[in-house]
C-alpha cells in the first residue's frame, strides 16, 4: 500500500492539462528575461537614430527659449511637448519588449488563458503555511540560485573591468576619437560576455524549472487508478452499460430480420441475414448475424416471416467473420452471395 502512495509515476496528460487550467505551467523567469533583454538591446540599436532625431529636436526646441521670460502657459506647453517626445521615443521600445515577454512565455508553455490565479484564495493568508513555504527546500534552492547568479555576473564583470583598468593609463594619452573607439570595443566585449553568461544561466534555469515542474506533478499509482476511474468510469458500471448497449443492439437487429431476403447458415453454429434492394442498396447488406443460440433465434424469426434459409457453411462463416451488422458485403463475396440470391429468386420463396 505504501508503494501505491509514493509519487513515482510520470504525470498523465490529464494531470498536466488540469495544472495548465489552474495556471500552473513551467515558466523560467531567467529565460523570459534573457529573451526580453536581447530583443530590447537590438530594438534600441535599431531605433536609436529615430530617438536621436527626437532628442536633437528637443534640444533645439529648448534652445529657442534662451533669453525668453517663462510664463505658466509656456511651462505647460514645454512640459506637454517634452512628454510627447519622450513617449514617442519610448513607446516603440516598450511595445517591442512587451511583445518579446509574451513571446518568451508562449515559446515555453504555449498559449494559455485562465482566470483561476486571479480568484482570491484565503488559504494563502495562513501564516503557518506561508512560513513553511518560506522555509521550504524550494525557496532555499531559489535563494542559492540567485546568489550564484549574482556572484557569477560580478566575477565576469570584475575580470573584464580589471583587465580594462590595466589599459587605462595608456588610453588617456590617445586622441578622443580613439578613446571612444576603445570604449566602444570594450563595451561590446563586456556586453557580449554578459549576454553569453545570461544565455547559459537562462538555459540552465529553463531545464531546472521544467525538471522540477514535472517532478512536482508526479503521481502515485493510486492517483493514476483514481484518475482512470474518473475518466473511464467504474469498470462494473462500464460492463453494465456495455451489456445494456449489446441488448439494445441485439433487439434492433432482431427487428430488422423480417426485412431480409435470405438467411445463410452453417447450419447450426452461424446465421447471417441478408437484404438486397436494388433501389436502395448498392450491394447486399448484413441485417443480422449470430452464433449458436443467437443463430437459432435468427432462423426462428426467419421461419415465422417465411424468409428462405440457405445452408452454405463456408459462406456463412466468411460473412460472419468479415462483416458487421449494417455493413455491405465485401467484393470478394459478391459472386457467392449472388448465386444464393439467384437461387432464392428462382425458387420463388423470397418474401
Amino acid at each position: 500500500m505504501a508503494d501505491d502512495q509514493e509519487k513515482t509515476e510520470e504525470p498523465t496528460s490529464k494531470k498536466i492539462e488540469d495544472a495548465r487550467k489552474d495556471g500552473n505551467v513551467p515558466k523560467s523567469q531567467d529565460a523570459s528575461s534573457f529573451v526580453t533583454l536581447v530583443v530590447g538591446i537590438f530594438t534600441f540599436l535599431a531605433i536609436f537614430p529615430f530617438m536621436q532625431e527626437h532628442m536633437v529636436k528637443l534640444y533645439h526646441y529648448y534652445q529657442s527659449f534662451m533669453g525668453v521670460e517663462f510664463t505658466k502657459n509656456m511651462i505647460l506647453e514645454i512640459s506637454i511637448i517634452t512628454f510627447r517626445e519622450i513617449i514617442l521615443m519610448v513607446i516603440p521600445l516598450a511595445v517591442t519588449v512587451a511583445i518579446a515577454g509574451l513571446l518568451a512565455g508562449f515559446l515555453q508553455f504555449g498559449f494559455i488563458f485562465t482566470s483561476k490565479p486571479l480568484i482570491p484564495d484565503l488559504t494563502k493568508l495562513d501564516p503557518i503555511k506561508g512560513l513553511k513555504n518560506l522555509l521550504s527546500v524550494k525557496k532555499f534552492v531559489e535563494t542559492i540560485k540567485v546568489i550564484l547568479k549574482v556572484v557569477m555576473v560580478f566575477m565576469v564583470a570584475y575580470y573584464y573591468l580589471f583587465d580594462f583598468a590595466k589599459e587605462m593609463p595608456s588610453v588617456v594619452y590617445l586622441p578622443i576619437f580613439e578613446q571612444l573607439s576603445w570604449l566602444r570595443e570594450k563595451a561590446l566585449l563586456l556586453g557580449s560576455s554578459m549576454l553569453l553568461l545570461f544565455f547559459i544561466l537562462a538555459l540552465f534555469d529553463l531545464f531546472f524549472v521544467r525538471y522540477n515542474y514535472f517532478k512536482d506533478l508526479k503521481m502515485s499509482k493510486q492517483e493514476i487508478k483514481d484518475e482512470y476511474k474518473q475518466m473511464e468510469g467504474d469498470p462494473q458500471i462500464k460492463a453494465r452499460i456495455r451489456k445494456i448497449q449489446m441488448e439494445m443492439t441485439k433487439k434492433r437487429m432482431m427487428q430488422e430480420i423480417p426485412q431480409a431476403d435470405v438467411v445463410i447458415t452453417n447450419p447450426t453454429h452461424y446465421a447471417v441475414a441478408l437484404r438486397y434492394d436494388k433501389e436502395k442498396d448498392n450491394a447486399p447488406i448484413i441485417l443480422a448475424k449470430g452464433m449458436n443460440h443467437l443463430a437459432l433465434k435468427i432462423k426462428e424469426i426467419a421461419r415465422l416471416n417465411e424468409i428462405q434459409i440457405v445452408e452454405n457453411p463456408p459462406l456463412a462463416r466468411e460473412l460472419y467473420k468479415k462483416c458487421e451488422v449494417n455493413d455491405t458485403i465485401p467484393d470478394s463475396l459478391y459472386k457467392a452471395v449472388a448465386e444464393v440470391l439467384a437461387f432464392v429468386y428462382k425458387t420463388g420463396r423470397k418474401k
